[in-house]
């Protein structure tokens, strides 16, 4: 079982960003180059497996994920090996998965300690046991969605195109003709294909907001149902030895992962509540 260790005023001796990461590195031979890139869970369940071997099946890890729901499904393992080994730690997985910096930052440190407690220094090799995975390190969160291209004002301006279609070689003198060196025949596309990137642009605009609003949507129907399993949770803490078997049971399927919970509903049907609620007589 695991060492717990707590931070405290007095216990709390932090590593700079830049040091901790380096750490994460050279143990994992990962490639991180920010603390906000651990928001993918797949480093701690790594070093989880590296601690308590067997207590984590990294297959089941994501060390490619790159968006939000495959940080929560590493972070569901990670919390289901902490419950195995007795760490004495609730993951605050909706603030990790947001990619904040101290909130990544927090955690981290506080796992250093955990590692620093629990490590016996027997040799591990990260790379064999990700077993030919790749361990791609996530998408920086502070990255802009859209990368649209600038316009360049002096590419488009009209002294530009008269640059342009003047000839070097002719010098300039009186002519009977004035009207011909007015004649610019460069002007006029430019500003057709700025009209062209200026709709491409505020039609990508209206994706982006399209797409946060069914974020938020997405977000708020996550939090209102892990909402629902924490009070679940918090309950089945509570029973105690009443109705332990079915709590247990309970207990299981809260923590296990996509597929596992899934078959654990099918193959237990004793456990299903009868129509008006109470659990069915064995």
């Amino acid at each position: 079982m695991a060492v717990n260790v707590y931070s405290t005023s007095i216990t709390q001796e932090t590593m700079s960003r830049h040091d901790i990461i380096a750490w994460v590195n050279d143990i994992l031979c990962l490639a991180y180059t920010k603390v906000e890139q651990l928001s993918s869970g797949a480093a701690y369940c790594q070093f989880m497996d590296m601690l308590f071997p067997g207590c984590i099946s990294l297959k089941k890890v994501k060390f490619q994920a790159k968006l939000e729901h495959e940080y929560i499904h590493n972070f569901k393992l990670l919390q289901a090996s902490f419950k195995r080994m007795n760490v004495d730690k609730i993951i605050p997985v909706e603030k990790l998965v947001k990619g904040r910096f101290q909130d990544n930052l927090d955690f981290i440190q506080w796992f250093k300690k955990v590692f620093d407690a629990n490590y016996d220094g027997k040799e591990y090799d990260p790379v064999e046991a990700r077993q030919g995975q790749d361990a791609i390190p996530p998408p920086d969160p502070g990255e802009q969605i859209f990368n649209l291209p600038k316009k360049s004002h002096h590419a488009n301006s009209p002294t530009a195109g008269a640059a342009k279609s003047s000839p070097a070689s002719k010098p300039t003198t009186p002519s009977s003709r004035p009207s011909s060196a007015k004649k610019i025949p460069a002007t006029a596309p430019p500003a057709k294909g700025e009209k062209e990137l200026e709709a491409q642009v505020t039609q990508l605009n209206e994706q982006v907001n399209s797409l946060k609003v069914a974020l938020e949507g997405v977000e708020k129907e996550r939090d209102f149902y892990f909402g629902k399993l924490r009070e679940i949770e918090l309950l089945c803490q509570d029973q105690g030895q009443e109705s332990a078997q079915f709590v247990e049971r309970l207990m299981e399927v809260l923590y296990a992962a996509e597929d596992q919970g899934r078959r654990s509903i099918l193959c237990c049907p004793q456990y299903v509540l009868q129509g008006d609620g109470t659990m069915p007589s064995k």
